[in-house]
């Protein structure tokens, strides 16, 4: 009866407070934490309560919070119960919150909600509060303080009233939850864009957003599923864009923006993500003004390299390749001779897929054919060198600096295919472009692989960890990286261990997805000495909670199909002339 009168007293103090409900839904989102992870919500199905603390720099409310929360997080801690801290504050950021976390012993995941949209949604008011989520329907089962030891005024020695935990054990028991809410004390969150969404501009703000970051996939022939034809059809899938905005599934770009800057990033940044899902969620209006979508001329071209170098000088038509409608496809080698007719420099190169949907990746190299042995009609293993290849997120772009590679006359092309069928059968009619230069490049392009093909990945691990290492035996510029693995990859880490004795973290993939196979093209080359070592992290998910996965119950080594694994990288380089050295040896005290 006490516990009864307490609930009502308490939910009485609290309504206004804060608008989320016990019993409403909690959509799907993802965020990163202040140590650069990736967390997706849903991913955390097979819990039985995920428990979060609203965090905030500066707080007292949430600063007391946070050691009980901790302790309940021991408690807990066999009882698959998830705990995090959730920052939705404007005035935080990644570095302000790590030094937080740092001085107050905070070992949580923070979850950083940057461009406040989540805690928009979730209707957050105050830091110190404190929520459950029950992930058998994705409702909110508990919102409130965590006990009653804190006060405005002055806080108790102990608490009297253990709010939060009777609410995780209520939960844990299969029992309806008996106080769902309490009153939440804390400092109050300034959400200054939540009531003023309807004043976004489609004309002004939003088309050109996605005229200048979306349009140029979602087109016709694109690799987007659909076209961004008018504002109509932005409006029809105006909620799915929401989604895969908030679960950071689009654009697909899967670098942690806190680490190096790429000159490819298709990323939005926190303005344009909020004005894309503020426009959203105010209805998608149309308001005034012509529709910038039907006005502006989306390049139609065949090829990506076409409007700045012209139709390729030569195409190699790969050979066709029937695909079933389901299945599984083998890899596929096809060998073409050189038709160039002359040693050429090769400045651009581009693989243009004859059907897009069942096409994953092409990996083009050349070079002379083996005449005898186990390999009789590959190429010499040794001497392979490579051209641009293919696959969802790899660009086609000039080689950089001026560069270029150099093509013999009498090598031959082998074209690594690999198909996924999708439902119907197909026939894949995929062909390269080159073009060359007039006279040679300034300067020699060359890509450098690091693998491990030992890897074993235990049988339903969630995060299993192993490296691969290279040393850069000559003064080099390193371009672009690419990062490599398949279904069960999870993230990757490159970083570079100077001569001088320096680390530098050079690229984290914290959310890798094999659809999009991105090379990262550094905004400014990266100067490597000699006797650099790179090495490259990679962890993979072999769970059932990777849906991707698969079959959790095996292990997986290394192997070409998408059901085995890889830790592969393809580094973009180019070796440094004896004249160049002294404008860049400045630069290793720099690293």
């Amino acid at each position: 009866m006490v516990k009864k009168i307490t609930f009502f007293l308490i939910l009485f103090l609290s309504i206004g407070v804060s608008a989320i409900e016990p019993g409403d839904k909690v959509e799907n989102f993802r965020l990163l934490d202040h140590k650069g992870g990736s967390h997706e919500l849903f991913y955390y199905d097979d819990q039985k309560a995920l428990v979060f603390l609203v965090q905030g720099n500066g707080c007292p409310f949430a600063r007391n919070a946070a050691p009980r929360f901790q302790e309940l997080r021991d408690i807990y801690s066999d009882k698959e119960v998830e705990f995090f801290m959730l920052n939705s504050n404007l005035q935080d950021d990644r570095l302000s919150i790590r030094e937080e976390a740092k001085e107050y012993g905070y070992d949580l995941n923070i979850l950083i909600d940057e461009t406040q949209i989540i805690g928009e949604s979730l209707e957050l008011s105050r830091t110190g509060e404190v929520f459950i989520v029950n992930p058998k329907n994705w409702s909110v089962a508990y919102i409130g303080a965590i006990d009653d030891r804190l006060t405005y005024e002055n806080q108790k020695k102990e608490a009297s009233e253990h709010f939060l935990k009777d609410a995780i054990d209520d939960l844990l028991a299969g029992e309806v939850v008996a106080v769902p809410r309490t009153e939440s004390l804390g400092c109050l969150i300034n959400f200054p864009n939540k009531y003023n969404k309807k004043s976004i501009s489609y004309s002004q703000q939003v088309a050109p957003i996605l005229l200048e970051n979306c349009a140029v996939c979602h087109r016709k022939g694109g690799v987007g599923p659909w076209a961004m034809t008018d504002y109509n059809m932005v409006k029809g899938f105006s909620l799915m864009m929401r989604e895969v905005i908030r679960t950071k599934r689009m654009p697909p770009w899967h670098a942690d923006p806190f680490i190096g800057q790429f000159s490819n990033d298709r990323s939005l940044n926190n303005e344009e993500i909020k004005t894309l899902v503020h426009w959203i969620e105010a209805g998608a209006p149309k308001g005034e003004g012509a529709d910038p979508l039907l006005g502006t001329a989306i390049s139609q071209s065949e090829w990506a390299n076409e409007e700045e170098l012209g139709p390729p000088d030569y195409v190699i038509n790969i050979p066709a390749t029937d695909i079933p409608a389901t299945g599984v496809v083998d890899y596929q080698y096809k060998f073409v001779k050189n038709t160039v007719g002359k040693d050429v420099w090769v400045k651009a190169a581009e693989v243009l897929p004859g059907d897009k949907a069942v096409l994953h990746h092409v990996i083009t190299s050349f070079g002379q054919l083996e005449t005898r042995g186990p390999r009789k009609g590959r190429l010499k293993y040794r001497e392979r060198k490579g051209l641009r290849g293919y696959a969802p997120g790899i660009n086609s772009n000039p080689y950089p600096d001026g560069g270029g590679i150099f093509l013999p006359a009498d090598v031959a092309f082998e074209f690594q295919m690999h198909y996924t069928p999708v439902g119907r059968a197909t026939v894949d009619e995929t062909r390269m472009g080159i073009w060359v230069a007039e006279e040679k490049p300034k300067h020699e392009i060359f890509s450098m692989m690091i693998l491990n093909p030992r890897i074993r990945i235990p049988a339903g691990v969630k995060e299993h960890k192993e490296s691969a290492t290279r040393v850069v035996s000559k003064d080099a510029l390193l371009y672009s990286v690419l990062v490599h693995a398949h279904y069960r990859g999870k993230k990757m880490v490159v970083a570079a261990y100077y001569p001088n004795g320096t680390t530098e973290v050079l690229l984290s993939v914290p959310n890798y997805d094999f659809n999009w196979q991105t090379s990262y093209d550094l905004e400014e080359p990266k100067f490597l000495p000699a006797g650099t070592t790179l090495i490259q992290h990679q962890w993979w998910d072999n769970s059932a909670q990777n849906l991707a996965n698969p079959d959790p119950t095996v292990e997986v080594t290394w192997g070409d199909q998408s059901f085995e694994e890889m830790l592969f990288g393809a580094y973009l380089m180019r070796d440094l002339k004896e004249e160049e050295l002294p404008a860049y040896k400045t630069l290793v005290t720099k690293n």
